[in-house]
């Protein structure tokens, strides 16, 4: 039967993430590290309001676009956290998780032979999402001496005459960067320059530490040719409820709906409701739970990344979202490697760089979407082995 299978799908590699996932659901005193889940259960709440929306027969279908009162909350959130103003009617489209809206937005804006920047390392799914989509990925290496951004000098240097849009990941999966106010403005004009379109994955756009996210799509000159990808799975704790959105150009988010209406028809209704709380119940209390939940991560954080120095390993301090990137390239071992020796012989579940492109060879990804508990032990366990492949 594989002759039925079209090539592109043939010949993708399952997702790395998965692989070690998959490995450290088998065994037995593992503590995984390897998949960007929050840990915190999803506010009683938000769960309250997706069980009253059932047991009050709220169980048809929305509108394709998705709830209006959902919609007129998004805009609400986003002008007042990220300065954006959007037509609710006509410029959100409610998403089957974020994931939904990047697939929409690949297929509405990519053309066979069309190269799509990615910058590298970055998200498992954005290289097979364009190439699905009939397009070409493009990576732009981000570097740990430049924290993992995108320069104005790496980007121009990756444009040609068939490159035709950027996704832009910040806060970044899977090293932790992001890209303030001012690195934003040194891109702007490349991009303003080479009449290039920006995806702009924003999903851990809450989950910051040390300043407030800066949306591309702020800018005046970015508005037009941008469409932001966010969703509640991250900073809500609502993974499972499958919501998200896309906020952009209205002939763009046209295009998406079209896709959308004929493929997936609309967003859970439960989980639309359960959304409507979560964004609500925030806005109104000045982001009471997400600050609470940030700032447990932020202690995470900080014991994670001084863990590391302490090893001795070069890591780059992370700024948003919930991974580290430590260095392991002085090892002596390739990233697989030395993730596959790491669950193997001390039963902690990492992520090798590589899983998110050959850029990331040298490094591995590790969450601290865990409890301090297990965050001290895999710690730990991972000083062991460093301190044994010293030896």
């Amino acid at each position: 039967m594989r002759s039925f299978i079209t090539k592109t799908v043939a010949n993708m590699p399952p997702s790395g993430i998965r692989k070690f996932f998959d490995i450290a659901s088998e065994m037995k005193d593992i503590i995984s590290l390897s998949v960007g889940e929050p840990d915190f259960v999803t506010p009683w709440n938000v769960r309250e309001a997706a069980i009253a929306s059932i047991e009050r027969g709220y169980t048809h279908y929305t509108s394709n676009h998705g709830n209006p009162s959902l919609r007129r909350l998004i805009t609400r959130y986003l002008r007042e956290r990220y300065q954006t103003e959007y037509d609710w009617k006509t410029q959100i489209l409610v998403t089957v998780g974020a994931s939904e809206a990047l697939d929409l937005a690949f297929r509405a804006v990519i053309e066979p032979g069309d190269d799509i920047l990615v910058p590298a390392p970055s998200y498992v799914s954005y290289m097979p999402g364009v190439a699905f989509a009939g397009g070409t990925a493009v990576p732009i290496e981000t570097k740990e001496c430049d924290d993992f951004t995108v320069t104005p000098e790496a980007l121009e240097a990756a444009i040609t005459s068939k490159t035709k849009a950027l996704i832009l990941p910040y806060p970044n999966n899977p090293t932790g960067a992001v890209m303030t106010q001012s690195q934003l403005a040194a891109i702007a004009p490349v991009i303003e320059k080479y009449d290039l379109f920006v995806i702009s994955d924003e999903i851990y756009s809450e989950l910051t530490y040390g300043g407030n996210h800066c949306s591309i799509a702020s800018f005046p000159g970015m508005y037009p040719r941008t469409v932001v990808i966010n969703g509640f799975s991250k900073a809500f704790a609502m993974t499972g409820f499958r919501l998200g959105y896309a906020a952009g150009p209205e002939d763009v988010i046209a295009a998406m709906l079209k896709i959308h209406q004929y493929f997936m028809l609309c967003a859970p209704t439960a989980s639309q409701h359960a959304g409507e709380e979560a964004l609500r119940h925030e806005l109104d209390t000045g982001f009471a739970q997400v600050n609470k939940m940030v700032s447990d991560y932020n202690r995470r954080r900080t014991f994670v990344y001084n863990s590391f120095k302490k090893m001795g390993l070069s890591c780059f301090e992370p700024r948003g979202a919930f991974y580290v990137f430590p260095n392991i390239s002085g090892m002596g071992m390739t990233s697989e490697e030395f993730c596959y020796r790491l669950i193997d012989e001390k039963h902690v579940a990492c992520v090798p760089g590589t899983a998110f492109g050959e850029a990331g060879e040298g490094f591995m990804r590790c969450s601290y979407a865990s409890s301090m508990e297990n965050l001290k032990e895999a710690l730990k366990r991972i000083a062991e082995f460093i301190d044994e492949c010293r030896k």
